[in-house]
Parts: structure tokens; C-alpha cells; sequence
């Protein structure tokens, strides 16, 4: 007796399902919920919303409690338009990286990133260096383990899919 191998499906019968890279687990690309447009707004929002958040962190830091002044203001926004700037040049400078330094260099920005945070706080310099390597190291350990498991399956699929073509 045979039995038909199931498939993931919705009530449409529309496949779903996937590998992470856009593509269903027969090879066609997966359905996008967002069009270009949003991917291009996020990409840009993004680093200015996150740079926000860090330019409040940085400056609420640096007032160590006290009252808000203009110089404090003005600190804020000169550390979001530096994050922010630092973010769209390590992102295009990244891409243009082998995995290994691609990690690398986005361990080094959240390192630095911490580090300029923390020795505003008025610690002892040989710990904010040490907390800031620590986390760079981390940041670095897992997006290198992150992208060395998604490019080697993508590689692997793509050279399945190559030997598939060639045999039919």
C-alpha cells in the first residue's frame, strides 16, 4: 500500500512553511508579507528608532541625574546622528565582508557602543574596556555561528538544487 507524503499547506492550499531564506522546502520562493517599499523604510528607520533610544540612554548618563539642559539636548542628538551614521557605514561596509569579518566588524560597533555608554557612567576604564570586549566577543561569536550555519545549509541547498537540474 502506498501512502502520499503530506505537505504543509494553508486552507487555500497555498504551500507554506520554509527555510529562512525565502524559499519553501521545494525550492520556490515563499510569499512576502511586506512589499519593498516597508523592507526599505525599516532598513532606513531602523538605526534612527534604535539611535534614539541611545541617544536618551547616552545623555540621560551623562546628566548622572541631574537637570536637562540644552547642552544635554544637544549631546543626545550629536550621539543619535553619530550612532546612526556609524550603523548605515558598518551595514554597507559589512556586506561587502566574508562572514568572518562581517561578524567581526558588527561585534566591534556594539562593543564600542557599550563602551562609549558605560565610560560615561564614571567606572574605572580597565572595566569598561573589559565589559565592552566581552560583549564584543559575544556579538561576534554568535553572528558568526549565525551566518556560518545559514550560508553553509544555502550553499548546501544550491549545490542539492545544482546536481537535481543536472541529472533531469
Amino acid at each position: 500500500m502506498t501512502h502520499a507524503v503530506p505537505t504543509r499547506t494553508t486552507s487555500t492550499g497555498a504551500r507554506t512553511g520554509g527555510t529562512g531564506t525565502g524559499r519553501d522546502t521545494s525550492g520556490r520562493r515563499t510569499p512576502d508579507v511586506f512589499g519593498a517599499r516597508t523592507h526599505l523604510l525599516a532598513k532606513w528607520a531602523m538605526p534612527l528608532a534604535i539611535g534614539l533610544v541611545y541617544g536618551y540612554w547616552a545623555a540621560s548618563v551623562r546628566r548622572h541625574g541631574g537637570p536637562i539642559t540644552g547642552w544635554n539636548l544637544l549631546f543626545g542628538f550629536m550621539t543619535v546622528l553619530a550612532f546612526a551614521l556609524l550603523w548605515y557605514a558598518v551595514r554597507a561596509v559589512a556586506d561587502r565582508l566574508p562572514r568572518e569579518g562581517h561578524a567581526v566588524l558588527w561585534g566591534a560597533f556594539a562593543g564600542s557602543a557599550l563602551g562609549f555608554l558605560y565610560s560615561g557612567s564614571g567606572v574605572a576604564m580597565f572595566t569598561c574596556v573589559l565589559v565592552s570586549l566581552l560583549l564584543a566577543a559575544a556579538v561576534t561569536a554568535g553572528l558568526y555561528y549565525h551566518y556560518a550555519t545559514h550560508q553553509d545549509a544555502e550553499e548546501a541547498r544550491a549545490a542539492r538544487h545544482r546536481t537535481l537540474t543536472r541529472t533531469t
